[in-house]
């Protein structure tokens, strides 16, 4: 029992925040099972949690951080390099936050004010200064369990609804997952006896919006996907250091193909095989792309086992992509893989697309990797790079270190691009060339087809178009000559791709007032710097900065402020979400006022920071009229999570 239990039982007896009874009830849950005093008062609901941590957090004199705050977080793996997994474990401390400009490390702790524990963690994290947070201890746990762990059921055990429904689900399953084999085999025997096997041409339906039906009922992808999600997180639990990961691959693979804009039943097919790759392979090896082309061992073993998932879910019926996407993450890209030592784009998409995502997962969590520590998100695409072209596709790779890393949003931010729109019904090809565009500085935006490319050019800033002349409903010539009577489109420099060596058809290009027209294949640095020239020769004598936008969703509005802040930019952000429109002044870094509907100064600012919906735009060429604001961001940024945690307005 906690030296500090009774005392604190009395004080809140004492201010009639608890009933007696409820404190010997406290006593006695303590007594029973050993628990700290908080997690006696929330079990025996003596009082609600918000209310025990604002309490505690006054008593404390800091803030505190709330059970959904820590469920919801996502911290930054350089943050968790600066507190050891171990130390975090045994001293209940949690970071959350690292200020570089003070040296300071936020944690969450549920002893804020134990000066020896604070003082360990700042000698372990090298920095400056620790400053501690108060949060619910099971919460904190579950924090680290999930952050360094990849524990995706950690926070469910805090939710009684939630450990009644996994319980409910133990004693339905709990005889059957003895092993791999028999949770697949369980799967598939109630997708046959109630006729919900998942097919392709349910994923087709699925990805119309219609249920896949059974006599028992309606099932989407969805929830398939969320059983897959549940039972492969059970079979994962009994590997310590892989707890988690095949949803981890899952995440990455979705994030991977909603970049490359797959459809949603290639997409679905993807993430299946994400979710399934490792069953059937307990061995003393994990098996990656990586490590299988690096080690013998690793190696013999892959050949052996690179079938077992297939086998195992061989009842379900699964779409083929499925299986070619398992059976073939072991090819590599120069063709020295296996099992049929295939290379380059003879490899199906779905596979070379889970070999990228399984090895960074197993990089960035697993510390039993070939590199013998969980590596950083940066330094695990340096390792796939290494590797690109030998192991791995590499316009994937580069495709994949700007999905995960963000780079891509934060240059943009830090930069002036000018806006090409790529018209192109084939996403490996305008891959290849939004990746030579981005490393030449451009920001692109992809259409599939005539349509899509119009509700973009009609948005405006487009500064460049290349478009493929095989598009539909209006092929590329039809476009070509729409845009060329719009205003936006007269003097918009053009290019036309075409595999149809027709020359009528480039004639005809050229009559309509296209600036080029190339024959595919091409040379995307060729195609790169046609356009590089032709968007100097339309812009010579233009000046000024251009804009950026994107979404709230791609990069949280506190990311944003923290790029433009220690990247010293300048210019006007501006939101716009639930109806609502903002604005933040930036100057050289610092942020001068804000604008939130009717509110003004920093009050706008707190009310914009819990936004997680919505749409920016920055304008570099804005010049804040006078300083509201004499807050630094980082002190903006602290009082906003404060608030955000008090869940004040």
């Amino acid at each position: 029992m906690s030296a500090g239990a009774s005392p604190l039982l009395d004080k809140l007896v004492s201010e009639e925040i608890i009933r007696p009874e409820q404190r010997e009830a406290s006593l006695n849950w303590m007594a029973r099972t050993g628990d700290r005093v908080e997690e006696a008062l929330l079990e025996t609901e003596a009082i609600e949690e918000a209310d025990l941590l604002r309490y505690l957090a006054a008593q404390h004199k800091t803030r505190f951080v709330s059970t959904e705050k820590l469920a919801k977080a996502e911290i930054d793996r350089s943050v968790l390099d600066k507190l050891p997994r171990k130390v975090a474990e045994r001293s209940l401390v949690f970071p959350v936050l690292y200020a570089e400009a003070t040296g300071t490390l936020s944690v969450v702790t549920p002893d804020p004010d134990d000066i020896a524990v604070l003082d360990n963690v700042r000698a372990v994290s090298g920095v400056k200064q620790v400053q501690a947070f108060v949060g619910r201890p099971k919460a904190i746990a579950a924090a680290i369990a999930k952050t360094y762990g990849g524990d995706i059921h950690a926070f469910a055990k805090l939710d009684r609804a939630a450990r009644q429904q996994f319980s409910t689900m133990m004693d339905v399953f709990e005889r059957r997952l003895l092993s791999e084999e028999s949770i697949v085999t369980s799967l598939a025997h109630e997708g046959t006896s109630r006729e919900r096997t998942f097919s392709a041409e349910d994923m087709n339906r699925s990805a119309q919006g219609r249920a896949v039906t059974g006599s028992a009922g309606g099932v989407e992808g969805t929830a398939y996907l969320e059983t897959l999600n549940v039972l492969i997180s059970l079979v994962e639990n009994s590997r310590p250091d892989l707890r988690g990961h095949s949803a981890q691959v899952a995440r990455l693979v979705k994030k991977l193909c909603e970049r490359l804009r797959l459809s949603d039943a290639e997409r679905t097919s993807a993430m299946i095989a994400a979710y399934v790759h490792d069953l059937g392979k307990m061995g003393a090896y994990h098996l990656t792309a990586l490590n299988v082309a690096d080690y013998e061992g690793h190696r013999a073993s892959a050949s052996k086992q690179y079938k077992a998932p297939s086998r195992l879910v061989e009842s379900i019926q699964l779409p083929n992509e499925v299986l070619m996407a398992v059976e073939n993450m072991y090819e590599r890209y120069d063709a020295q893989g296996l099992p049929r030592g295939i290379g380059g784009k003879e490899i199906p998409l779905g596979a070379r697309i889970l070999a990228i995502a399984d090895t960074y997962a197993d990089l960035t969590q697993n510390p039993k990797n070939p590199y013998r520590k969980t590596l950083r998100p940066a330094q695990a695409c340096e390792v796939l790079a290494t590797n690109k072209g030998k192991i791995f596709d590499p316009n994937l790779v580069d495709l994949f270190k700007l999905t995960v890393t963000g780079e891509d949003l934060k240059a943009r931010l830090l930069a002036d691009r000018r806006l090409a729109l790529i018209i192109d019904p084939d996403p490996e090809e305008t891959t290849v060339l939004e990746l030579r565009l981005v490393e030449r500085g451009f920001e692109v935006k992809l259409a599939s087809t005539s349509e899509q490319a119009l509700k973009i050019l009609e948005a405006g800033g487009v500064e460049i178009v290349c478009s493929e002349l095989d598009i539909k409903p209006q092929d590329g010539l039809q476009l070509l000559e729409h845009g060329r009577k719009q205003r936006w489109g007269q003097k918009l420099p053009w290019i036309i791709m075409s595999g149809r060596a027709v020359s009528a058809d480039a004639q005809r290009a050229f009559e309509l007032g296209a600036s080029d027209v190339v024959a595919k294949p091409v040379s995307a640095e060729l195609l790169v710097a046609k356009m590089k020239q032709l968007i100097e020769q339309s812009a010579a004598g233009a000046a000024g900065s251009r804009g950026v936008s994107g979404s709230l969703q791609e990069m949280s509005l506190p990311d944003i402020v923290q790029v433009l802040w220690h990247g010293r930019k300048t210019g006007s952000l501006k939101i716009q979400a639930t109806g609502e429109r903002g604005e933040i002044h930036f100057v050289d870094g610092a942020i001068y006022n804000a604008m939130w509907a009717k509110v003004r100064g920093a009050d706008a600012f707190y009310a914009m920071i819990s936004l997680n919906e919505g749409e920016f735009s920055l304008e570099p060429s804005f010049r804040a009229p006078q300083q509201v604001i004499k807050e630094s961001p980082e002190a903006l940024l602290l009082e906003g999570m404060r608030r955000l945690d008090e869940g004040a307005r």
